[in-house]
């Protein structure tokens, strides 16, 4: 897919219960002070099998020195050429260079700075002289010759990647600093200079290492040799810990006989290992770099939901989406399964085969052709090829869909989405994936209903699926992701949604919550000012400053003083947020649009340049461009400013829609109705350029100087 994100070979580090390393004599222990990183040499000394473990896994494998002993590519004299442009890959005096072409289009040699993971593939880190770390669209597959392997490969196959697109290597889609940092090292600082347009990103350790799980050690440590002094360790709650991972009583899973499947003997009281580990595994943008070991994800981050261009209907993956997202979908989930069941915490292995199944899934009831179907010696005796169907990212890299699902090739017929059935069965069509089901299963499966079908028809006509989507968000049987995703599709449909959309304010899990905010903020100012100011003080970060955003339009005069400033400092942080991505144009324009609709079309501006001069040849800053100079009353800028989106993006349906509306305002009508059409043609899904050109055909076509029909 064109638009993959930067990879992420790794899988999060979950670490023991106790470190310890040298120290000086008589330390103090009179109060535990702010924790620190320590490194993790100090916590080798008193964990040695699970640093054993961890040495040579894909956290610590991560990000590396560029060296004779990490870098595994061809540096000798190998090349490689796509769609016309040779990259040569060399070595001199120990250092590796790779002679190719940089952002003005002209060949360089570039020393590589670091390698960037290992298994299936490694990338290859260039440093610039302003602080950005650019990652190599060019790779190194590191499969075995036999698995076709051993070979230089692009990252975009099937498409020149020239000097001047958004994906060549040097641009801000392959930005390490951003895009890749925070989850291939340890306690990352990226330090963005929005006026030098630099970077000075720093880590504490260059890989995944102890405490990017387990947060900074030094109270851990300073408990531990407080106990082996025998000098007291009351002042270090939880052994000194950042965060527990692990609950201080650990569940015990037992076998149901009935079922054949394992029960938790009690309930899941945290989430923390799940929401450490899915810092780094899930979609999702940074809201603040202070994160804290420990707080609710979304109080740093904002997880994506189950959109159209990240999942299938049913949840599945589709774009890069990791296993987070997933994984609050999956019965596994529900049933208070985390990642540590199945994966070693240190290695990060599953147990090979079937292994990891069968400690709660009953052999006798599960591994057996009875249930699957297969020959049992087969591929299809794998429970992963049933219920983890794999889909490659980064061309070469087979990643697991965690959502455990029970294919249903029934409601790929419906809905779309694939089935793992057909993907083994690919050359037979979808009719006999689905008559096979039916053979096996009977009418029973197939008749029982799926949040799919509704989360399907919500894309496809939110108005139409209002009803539906608004039992979706009431049913708290269903996930929490998947409640959230029926909220946000509602936005379209609020009348008939706000009494859902108003109860899942008050849901137990933030992204429903965070959902419901986010569609409530197109309501009317009133409604907002209403129901949205107790939202300001939500517990969670994310919850809170959307609800800010989402008042900043309602007027002042209907919130009460101490609510208008608890907006105000909700908005404040909001703000906050953005500007932690002030090297993203996304953020910028999440600026720009917040400074227009506080008329301060000024500051608008300024903020819709700098997404400009960031990615000159992304179309939304030229959208949101025009959008202010015509509020500024300046038609013709905003004319002449789409113009030049399309010399960037000439297929982009977004700016002929913008171009059609100010011909419209100009009184162009022939003009304005071709622009029109040209939207709705390139972009027919888009309901609203339909519906715009539909109106205006009905509209503009009697005032059509050409004398003809538009």
């Amino acid at each position: 897919m064109k638009r993959t994100r930067c990879v992420l070979l790794v899988f999060l580090l979950v670490l023991g219960a106790t470190a310890c390393g040298p120290r000086s004599a008589n330390p103090s222990y009179d109060a535990a002070p702010e924790p620190k990183f320590i490194g993790r040499q100090t916590c080798e000394g008193c964990h040695e099998a699970a640093t054993a473990n961890w040495r040579g896994s894909h956290h610590d494998r991560a990000m590396e020195v560029a060296d004779e002993t990490n870098v595994l590519g061809d540096f000798g004299g190998a090349t490689f050429t796509h769609f016309g442009l040779t990259s040569t890959f060399t070595k001199k005096d120990g250092k590796f260079f790779a002679r190719t072409d940089g952002p003005d289009g002209k060949l360089y040699d570039y020393e590589i700075a670091y390698t960037f993971g290992i298994d299936p593939l490694q990338q290859y880190l260039i440093r610039f002289p302003d602080g950005r770390l650019q990652a190599l669209n060019v790779c190194w597959d590191t499969r075995p010759k036999e698995e076709g392997g051993q070979r230089w490969f692009h990252l975009y196959p099937k498409e020149a990647v020239p000097f001047n697109d958004v994906l060549h290597w040097t641009g801000i889609y392959q930005n390490w600093n951003f895009m890749c940092s925070e989850c291939h090292s340890t306690d990352v600082k990226k330090r963005y200079d929005a006026v030098k347009n630099s970077f000075d990103t720093t880590w504490f350790e260059i890989d995944v290492s102890c405490e990017a799980c387990h947060g900074p050690g030094s109270n851990h440590d300073a408990w531990a040799h407080a106990r082996r002094a025998k000098v007291g360790t009351a002042n270090y709650a939880d052994l000194g810990l950042a965060v527990r991972l692990r609950e201080s009583e650990p569940a015990v899973w037992v076998m149901d006989p009935a079922t054949g499947i394992a029960k938790r003997d009690r309930k899941r009281v945290s989430r923390n290992e799940i929401e450490t580990c899915g810092r780094c595994h899930v979609r999702r943008g940074v809201v603040t770099e202070n994160y804290v070991h420990g707080r609710p994800l979304m109080d740093t981050h904002r997880v994506s939901l189950l959109t159209a261009e990240l999942y299938y209907a049913d949840g599945q993956i589709l774009d890069e989406d990791y296993e987070y997202g997933s994984f609050l979908q999956s019965k596994m989930f529900a049933a208070g399964v985390t990642c540590t069941d199945c994966h070693e915490p240190h290695s990060l292995k599953p147990l090979p085969g079937n292994g990891a199944c069968v400690k709660c899934h009953l052999p006798s009831k599960f591994d057996v052709p009875e249930h699957h179907h297969h020959k049992q010696e087969g591929k299809g005796a794998s429970c992963k090829a049933c219920h983890m169907p794999t889909t490659n990212y980064m061309v070469v890299h087979a990643r697991h869909d965690h959502g455990f699902k029970v294919p249903r090739p029934d409601l790929s017929a419906q809905i779309g989405a694939p089935d793992a059935c057909s993907k083994c069965h690919s050359d037979k069509p979808l009719s006999y994936s689905v008559d096979a089901y039916a053979k096996w299963w009977g009418t029973k499966r197939i008749s029982q209903p799926h949040w799919s079908t509704t989360i399907a028809a919500g894309r496809a006509d939110p108005s139409a699926a209002a009803s539906a989507l608004a039992a979706l968000i009431d049913d708290r049987e269903q996930p929490a992701i998947v409640r959230a995703t029926a909220a946000d599709l509602s936005e379209a449909s609020l009348e008939e949604a706000l009494p859902s959309l108003l109860g899942a304010l008050a849901d137990p899990d933030p992204l429903v919550r965070d959902a419901a905010v986010r569609a409530l903020s197109e309501t009317d100012p009133a409604i907002r000012a209403k129901v949205l100011p107790p939202l300001t003080q939500d517990p969670v970060r994310t919850v809170r400053i959307d609800a800010g955003r989402a008042l900043a339009g309602a007027p002042a005069a209907l919130l009460p003083p101490p609510q208008a400033r608890q907006a105000a400092d909700a908005l404040a942080e909001w703000r906050a947020s953005q500007n932690v991505d002030a090297d993203r144009p996304e953020a910028r324009l999440n600026l720009c649009a917040l400074d227009a609709e506080l008329g301060d079309l000024a500051t608008a501006e300024v903020e819709c340049n700098a997404a400009l001069k960031l990615a000159p040849g992304i179309p939304a800053p030229y959208v949101n461009l025009a959008d202010v100079q015509r509020a500024e009353g300046r038609e013709e800028a905003a004319r002449e400013t789409l113009r030049k989106g399309l010399e960037v993006a000439p297929d982009n349906a977004a700016l002929w829609h913008a171009l059609g509306l100010a011909l419209v305002r100009q009184h162009r009508p022939g003009e304005a109705l071709d622009a029109l059409k040209k939207a709705a043609e390139l972009d027919p899904g888009n309901r609203r350029f339909t519906e715009v050109y539909r109106i205006a055909q009905a509209e503009l076509a009697p005032r059509n100087g050409r004398g003809e029909s538009p």
